[in-house]
């Protein structure tokens, strides 16, 4: 497991520094009027859900103009502004930056022989980000590893060496290629990756999740260079589609919603000659976490490993005869 986030130290310094704004606020306007100490505290802790709603805004109204997918209705908008409200304490102010120690990388020499997974995080994320899917992963006997991605404003093809060492480690494990699990630029993480050593490697699938493949929208916003690099049209994205002209990518899952907050026009989360699997209503962060995107990953994860036991069934009788 990694041993240092830089991810966590600056979410555990915002977190803080807004905990000691609210508390210094209330403590010196209570005495001359509550009312104002607690307003004061709630614009403080509705900071972040108050940048949500904008994004939302901008979503609908980009992606209405882009007209690929159905724009969300006014009502889908508000329920994922609550959803992704929720998502914004519980993975930023809580697992991130408190818990992404909480759970070691799975690789239990029982696991030999299963399908292992690799999860790999998005942009101002870390490891602790997947903290339940471990869990469920490691639930049902699967090795698994979660790197940080470092340095965090870096570029994403410094990533690609990270991805390999969790992908070698797993398949020193288990004996089997990983399927490799994404959430927003993790996505373009692995493709990366891919870039830089798929032609020597075999993968069991890629699951991406809300990753912006041909850009984003919020991207213009972002001066950091993996943030560049995620524009609409960029450069390196561009780049990134003509290598895989010439070396295809594996089987790809594309979970995709037409309220993401973060990646869109929704379509820009499609791959060509991808899976693409529309979810309609549901934000960013939670899409990760939404019962079918889950569940049908963890499905998938089964469906391949039955497959990959099949085959060595198969070869050990064809040995055998």
């Amino acid at each position: 497991m990694p041993r240092q986030s830089s991810i966590a130290r600056l979410l555990q310094l915002s977190v803080l520094t807004q905990i000691v704004a609210a508390a210094a606020w209330a403590a010196w306007r209570w005495p001359v009027s509550p009312l104002q100490a607690v307003a004061g505290v709630a614009l403080i802790v509705l900071l972040g859900p108050t940048v949500l709603a904008i994004e939302g805004v901008a979503s609908a109204v980009v992606s209405r103009a882009d007209g690929r997918i159905p724009a969300p209705t006014p009502w889908q908008l508000l329920r994922a502004w609550a959803s992704e409200s929720a998502h914004l304490f519980r993975a930023f102010w809580w697992r991130q930056p408190f818990r992404w120690r909480a759970l070691d990388d799975h690789l239990d020499p029982r696991c030999a022989g299963r399908t292992g997974v690799v999860f790999v995080h998005g942009f101002m994320c870390n490891r602790g980000f997947w903290n339940s899917w471990m869990r469920k992963v490691r639930a049902q006997g699967h090795a698994y590893a979660a790197p940080n991605l470092e340095p965090a404003f870096g570029s994403i093809d410094a990533y690609a060496a990270i991805v390999e060492a969790a992908v070698q480690r797993i398949e020193q494990l288990t004996g089997r290629p990983p399927l490799v699990i994404c959430h927003s630029m993790g996505g373009l993480a692995a493709r990366a990756w891919w870039r830089a050593h798929g032609a020597d490697r075999r993968l069991a699938g890629l699951v991406t999740i809300g990753s912006p493949h041909a850009g984003t929208w919020m991207g213009q916003f972002s001066q950091r260079e993996n943030g560049r690099q995620m524009r609409l049209r960029s450069e390196w994205l561009r780049e990134l589609a003509k290598a895989e002209s010439r070396q295809a990518l594996p089987a790809t899952t594309c979970w995709y919603s037409n309220c993401d907050n973060i990646v869109f026009p929704a379509a820009t989360a499609m791959l060509e000659g991808a899976d693409n699997r529309y979810v309609p209503g549901v934000p960013h962060v939670a899409l990760a976490f939404h019962p079918q995107v889950l569940e049908g990953t963890l499905d998938l994860l089964k469906r391949i490993d039955a497959l990959r036991q099949g085959e060595s069934v198969t070869a050990v009788a064809m040995e055998n005869s």
